[in-house]
């Protein structure tokens, strides 16, 4: 029996192994995709930080700029943050074996969510402030700022399309991620219910 058992884990482990060499022989298309999906969000978010920094507009109406909206500033850190972390995780993931370790996968897999919903919420809050400066707001008689300054409004719209880009690409990204926990890793063991179990009742 002993001999049955330690030949059936031989086996599994013998089919484990097959397994996963064969699985990183199929993921090195896959990895190269990914390795250029993340690369290429760290160049959109640079264009998207860099157009937004240098937003701002003097004339007769005034000045205004970037700083003095809450929202592009939080689209400035949001692309920053993304650049850094796009370039960080193509290294990783361009290396080989990147993928093998079930913790390693894992992050990717919560990271890239985080990442797509940061940098989703930055281009949804940024869009909101300037639908306000091209439209105004009748209801509290505030009239649209993009008529006076339509240069700033311009290049804070060219942030905001590229940073949707970006949140494109991230969502193709977080369904790679997906699929690779997914693929790579069996869901956890369930019980076996034939199994005897005891169970301790106190009192009886």
């Amino acid at each position: 029996m002993e001999k049955s058992d330690a030949h059936h884990k031989t086996s599994n482990g013998v089919s484990g192994g097959d397994a996963t060499e064969k699985w990183e022989d199929g993921s090195t298309g896959l990895r190269t995709t990914e390795t250029m999906l993340r690369l290429a969000p760290v160049g959109l978010c640079i264009a998207a930080l860099v157009i937004m920094l240098k937003n701002s507009q003097d004339n007769e109406f005034g000045s205004i700029s970037y700083a003095n909206l809450s929202a592009f500033r939080y689209l400035v850190h949001a692309n920053g943050i993304c650049a850094g972390y796009s370039l960080l995780t193509a290294v990783i993931a361009a290396m080989p074996g990147s993928s093998s370790t079930m913790p390693r996968v894992w992050t990717f897999f919560c990271l890239d969510q985080i990442l797509t919903y940061l940098v989703l919420a930055a281009g949804a809050v940024s869009t909101e402030v300037l639908y306000l400066a091209y439209k105004g707001d009748d209801a509290i008689t505030w009239s649209d700022a993009c008529s006076s300054f339509g240069s700033f409004c311009h290049r804070a719209t060219a942030s905001v399309i590229i940073t949707f880009v970006v949140v494109c690409l991230y969502v193709v990204l977080s369904l790679i991620s997906s699929y690779k926990l997914f693929t790579r890793f069996d869901p956890p063991a369930i019980a076996d219910s034939n199994k005897n179990v005891e169970v301790a009742v106190f009192g009886s």
